[in-house]
């Protein structure tokens, strides 16, 4: 098979190992305009109701005869309906293009650990009196990304989240206490868990517009800014949307802020890295996420590119923004500075495995083959006459809403509006 832009492919049908950069990216092509839900075309979709849109058959629970134990009947009941599930896992499994999940894993050497309750209750930092935690493996992980995105040990505090929604709240919500009149500040593109934020703690809230590769626009961010000067500005940057990957632009977004005015103390910056923010220290040339900037916090998503199989994710801040938040609880022997009480003990295990099993050199080398794939993806469609778009820092390619609604829940296809994305994770293959 011949090369395909910037892919060699062997004749096995795997590319080859070698640096991708981002000059070989082909630039977006013209898409049809995003219909948001405002002027959407319903036939697109299915109509969402709350409590109508359930799945018509469900596994009822129902209780146990009083023969149930003699007779084995309810055990082998509940077998076959597992294994029923499990075969339906392992057949959407195969298909799964939409959504940014890395199925790439086998943590068979975990399994010794499932018969313990394992919860990581209160601060990291702090053991609680509850003893059978994860917290070695949790301050060993955190230290990890620390060093990732360059702020000593000293100076930052952590935690593992139950998903990359909570990251968002809790760095939205360190903003919130350091800045308490503040205005949250994020582009139309950020994720809903944003959004969710400002209504949760009754924050002002202003809706940046973007570009059309879904970046933030830096010039409405500073008109924006500059009818609220009186207040502190809270802003979260997308270290990849959530439909087309956009990297919002650090440098600039700091930029905007000096120039309307606010200076370092009257600002505090949020990075929603869910997918992309481990990503993007590994891609060359790619602008940087580091503390040395004037940040206040990152987040990423466990369960998408490091492939943990429960949903989790990971919680920087700087030390001093933590004290305004985090309050004594004498009940857990520890301090309460997260968002949730219990917390998974499993998933910060989860993590260390895989983070000690890849290392920097094993992401850095997924990161290029999915910039790569993803790449070839965009030549394919563009081939086929299909209108896409891919960003220059990113995997997810964008397109065209296929017609077809059975192609689309086939290949399990994200879709807003008249636009569709596939997220080149790395399980996914050429």
């Amino acid at each position: 098979m011949e090369a395909v832009g910037a892919v060699s492919v062997h004749v096995n049908g795997k590319p080859e190992i070698e640096d991708f950069h981002l000059s070989a990216v082909v630039q977006p092509e013209p898409l049809p305009p995003t219909v948001t839900e405002e002027n959407g075309d319903k036939k697109n979709g299915k109509e969402i109701v709350l409590g109508r849109n359930v799945h018509t058959t469900c596994h009822e629970v129902t209780e146990p005869e009083h023969n149930d134990e003699f007779t084995g009947d309810r055990d082998a009941y509940m077998a076959i309906v597992l294994a029923r599930h499990r075969e339906n896992l392992m057949d959407k499994t195969k298909y799964p293009l939409g959504y940014p999940f890395n199925l790439d894993f086998d943590y068979g050497a975990l399994g010794q650990l499932q018969h313990f309750s394992i919860n990581n209750l209160g601060d990291p930092f702090i053991e609680s009196n509850y003893g059978v935690h994860s917290r070695q493996f949790e301050v060993g992980v955190l230290d990890w990304f620390a060093r990732l995105w360059e702020i000593e040990k000293n100076e930052y505090w952590g935690y593992i989240t139950n998903c990359g929604t909570e990251g968002n709240l809790h760095g939205i919500l360190v903003g919130r206490e350091v800045f308490p009149n503040g205005v949250l500040y994020a582009s139309r593109e950020s994720h809903y868990s944003v959004f969710k934020a400002a209504r949760m703690y009754r924050m002002d809230c202003e809706k940046v517009d973007c570009q059309i590769s879904g970046e933030i626009d830096c010039a409405d961010f500073k008109a924006k800014l500059l009818a609220n000067k009186d207040k502190p500005a809270i802003i979260n940057v997308n270290i990849g949307t959530t439909v087309k990957g956009a990297v919002d632009d650090l440098d600039l977004v700091i930029q905007t802020l000096e120039e309307s005015g606010f200076s370092e103390d009257r600002f505090y910056i949020h990075c929603d890295g869910a997918l992309f923010g481990l990503m993007m220290p590994f891609v060359k040339h790619a602008p940087k996420v580091t503390f040395k900037k004037p940040i206040g916090s990152v987040s990423v998503s466990g369960h998408k590119f490091v492939g943990c199989p429960m949903p989790c994710g990971v919680q920087i801040t700087r030390m001093e923004h933590i004290n305004a938040l985090s309050r004594n609880v004498e009940y857990l022997a520890s301090r309460d500075a997260t968002i949730m009480g219990s917390r998974n003990g499993h998933a910060p295990i989860f993590l260390w495995y895989m983070l000690n099993r890849k290392g920097y050199k094993g992401f850095q080398k997924e990161v290029q083959k999915c910039l790569r794939n993803a790449h070839y993806l965009k030549d394919r469609l563009h081939d086929a006459g299909i209108s896409s778009m891919l960003s220059e820092l990113s995997s997810t390619v964008v397109f065209e809403r296929p017609l077809d609604e059975e192609f689309v829940r086939r290949w399990q296809l994200a879709c807003q509006g008249n636009i569709a994305h596939v997220v080149v994770m790395p399980s996914v293959t050429i």
